[in-house]
């Protein structure tokens, strides 16, 4: 280690510990001089100290854990008596001080760009006080609870779940069909909070249309159970599942165009008319809404795990039928159909991909709409299992326009 970088990484160590000691420093700035216990200097200090342990140790680690409780203890002291004067039973200072010396000497020692980074994260962490106590204070138990569950599902079960097919006609796979749960499980609790903040109708239309990037068909099926607690919810649920359906169209498009550019003009057209008949129930349903009082999505819990895995059952089941039945068709617009019915970009990807070259542009088109009219085909089905016949009804007519209006612009263009 050459000296200008000796040098670099005790400036490092001062500077986390300049940092949070602003933080600390600030907390008691309204207090005189003399009665600010540590503030700008003393954690400044704390940081360069755990800096040049880290560097005077070097490799010896056993030395630096010696340096750190040398540290430590005198400084718990400390802090144990001044809480003890002052009547406080809070342990941040403590753990202010025990982390900028830490830092201080992964400072010297380790990455300097992931000190530098924990730095600033701890003191923007010391700083959000008021912001993190109120969140807590807002905070019910359910929410935790269904925070947590996800967690478990996404950073614990997902990762353990074989990524291959393990069925003998080669169409389930564990990881994805969990994906699927994940990702339903994120689009409720996303609604949740979105409806929270922003209020049921402004709400529930910004979660869908965000959710309508990832899976329009989860966003349908997650939020058209929300009419079967309260049928005055129906309009703003109906505005929320048709926007996430625009929004799928366009998202359908441009992966297609961006992997083969000749696509767009084949395509916009058909798109275009069908989201424009699309809007327009959306619209009237979004004003409906604000007509409306509903208690629907005054929601008690972000998710319903069971409902979710009998989603994600369901979804397994189709997958299954999809396959054994696709693999007696040859031709592709029965491909397009049937995949369509479980998800449309599979099917969007390779006729993009095949497009021009393996096939002719018009089949690859012929077979991406049909997938999407599959696709809207499932998802009013999803709507009128799960929201109800009048949801179900109003859904599926609107797709059943838009796909035939989107079909006949498509043929009169062709």
């Amino acid at each position: 280690m050459s000296e200008l970088e000796l040098l670099q990484r005790a400036c490092l160590a001062a500077a986390i510990g300049f940092l949070i000691g602003i933080e600390r420093g600030w907390q008691e700035r309204e207090a005189r001089d003399g009665a600010r216990v540590a503030g700008i200097r003393t954690f400044t200090l704390i940081g360069a100290l755990g800096g040049i342990c880290g560097l005077l140790s070097g490799a010896q680690y056993t030395m630096l854990g010696l340096c750190f409780l040398a540290f430590a203890l005198p400084f718990g002291l400390f802090e144990w008596r001044r809480a003890q004067q002052a009547g406080s039973v809070s342990a941040t200072d403590l753990v202010a001080g025990l982390l900028t010396f830490a830092l201080g000497a992964y400072a010297a020692r380790g990455n300097m760009a992931v000190a530098a980074a924990a730095g600033v994260v701890s003191a923007a962490i010391l700083a959000e006080r008021r912001i993190m106590h109120e969140f807590l204070r807002h905070l019910k138990w359910t929410e935790l609870r269904a925070a947590l569950v996800l967690l478990v599902m996404t950073a614990v079960l997902l990762p353990a779940l074989p990524d291959h097919t393990i069925d003998p006609w080669n169409a389930l796979n564990p990881h994805q069909i969990w994906l699927m749960t994940v990702l339903v499980g994120a689009v409720s609790y996303a609604g949740y909070i979105a409806v929270r903040i922003a209020g049921e109708r402004k709400g529930l239309l910004a979660a869908a249309i965000m959710g309508g990037l990832a899976s329009s068909t989860t966003v349908t099926w997650t939020f058209a159970r929300l009419v079967r607690r309260d049928a005055a919810a129906l309009p703003g649920v109906m505005a929320a599942i048709l926007a996430a359906w625009m929004v799928s169209l366009l998202r359908m498009s441009a992966l297609a165009v961006v992997i083969q550019p000749g696509l767009l003009m084949p395509l916009a057209s058909p798109i275009l008319v069908a989201i424009c008949v699309l809007f327009i129930p959306a619209i009237l349903a979004y004003r409906a809404a604000k007509k409306v009082e509903s208690h629907a999505l005054a929601l008690q819990d972000p998710f319903d795990l069971t409902l979710m895995l009998s989603f994600t059952a369901a979804l397994a089941v189709i997958m299954l039928l999809s396959k054994i039945f696709s693999a007696g068709h040859s031709g592709l617009f029965a491909l397009g159909g049937i995949s369509g019915l479980v998800d449309v970009d599979p099917i969007t990807l390779s006729m993009a991909k095949l497009a021009g070259s393996g096939i002719a542009t018009s089949v690859a088109v012929s077979t991406i709409l049909i997938a999407a009219a599959a696709n809207g085909l499932a998802k009013s089905v999803l709507t009128l299992a799960f929201g109800g016949t009048r949801l179900g009804l109003m859904l599926g007519l609107s797709a059943l326009v838009a796909f035939g209006a989107g079909a006949y612009t498509y043929i009169l263009v062709g």
